[in-house]
């Protein structure tokens, strides 16, 4: 998923049914308000689709219902791993795999227990790519069930494989990624940071794009910022949008993603609200503070002409 252009790749939700059932007429409009606002690919089946509270079966069609609507467009990668032994979690890749996505995503924090050595978690790893029959990876730091961020040394040696070919990165530390990216240079491998505080300094860098649950609230910003954070001549636009950000951020993590499946209805999705994770309530003053985001950012377009995808 390198490119010489930066990209931004959705970390997607799941569009929830009142009863509770995985709405999929929401999901095709979903999938496609991501595309057409300019998405360089879509992660699908991460920790903003609820992966946790998705049965295997859930997982694999929704998986697919995605890639069937995008249709060769963008390339879609998603998790594959759950847990339990290494020749379990391999098997359930392999089924992700067949779905046709572009690499298959291994969550950080389920190849070795919290408390076990880096050692230990390096093995499993290599002991994955084994039983993996040369399938694409990618890794993904998810703070659930624990957060287990690789050491730049770490993912040199796995990327070196020529395997691992994708990295979402949770670290929310600038030095540590321009040391990922060091040490993985000249490899068919793109990095891609989940942390909008330094989103531009982080592009600057060499990062190959942005993950973050921000686009879901309003993806084509953050394409945008991925097409012109380097852009002279739209400094002073760049570091607004950059703070724009950074002054939201709580809101936007606040009882997330019932927070963003509302803001994406006051954009005219027709998406519930209604999530199977237990984020907290959303009370009316929370209400309150996505309807300002809402007005603002809507003010923001308007301000640099960015059209508005719904």
């Amino acid at each position: 998923m390198e490119n010489s252009q930066k990209g931004f790749i959705p970390v997607m939700l799941t569009p929830f049914s009142s009863n509770g059932n995985i709405d999929y007429t929401a999901l095709t409009q979903l999938t496609e308000v991501y595309l057409q606002a300019g998405a360089a690919g879509l992660f699908a089946n991460c920790l903003s689709s609820e992966m946790f509270e998705l049965t295997d079966v859930e997982r694999i069609q929704a998986i697919k219902h995605v890639i069937n609507v995008v249709g060769g467009e963008v390339p879609v990668i998603a998790t594959g791993t759950f847990g339990g032994a290494i020749a379990k979690q391999a098997d359930f890749a392999k089924s992700v795999n067949d779905t046709g996505v572009e690499a298959v995503i291994a969550i950080t924090s389920l190849l070795a227990d919290e408390n076990d050595s880096d050692e230990v978690f390096d093995a499993n790893v290599f002991d994955l790519l084994k039983q993996t029959d040369g399938i694409p990876l990618g890794f993904y730091e998810c703070p659930v069930p624990y957060k287990r961020v690789l050491k730049p040394s770490q993912l040199q040696q796995f990327v070196a494989t020529d395997r691992v070919i994708y990295h979402k990165d949770t670290s929310l530390d600038l030095d540590q990624i321009k040391e990922k990216l060091a040490l993985t240079k000249g490899h068919k491998f793109g990095l891609y940071d989940a942390y909008m505080a330094h989103a531009v300094e982080s592009l600057k860098a060499g990062s190959a794009g942005l993950s973050c649950i921000q686009g879901n609230y309003f993806p084509e910003l953050i394409v945008w910022l991925c097409d012109h954070y380097n852009d002279k001549s739209l400094t002073h636009e760049v570091n607004v949008v950059q703070q724009f950000i950074i002054d939201n951020m709580d809101v936007m993590h606040n009882v997330y993603p019932i927070v963003s499946k509302y803001f994406l209805q006051k954009r005219g999705l027709n998406i519930s609200t209604f999530t199977r994770r237990d984020v907290g309530v959303f009370t009316p003053k929370i209400v309150k503070e996505v309807e300002s985001l809402f007005e603002d950012y809507t003010a923001l377009l308007n301000d640099f002409n960015i059209k508005v995808i719904i």
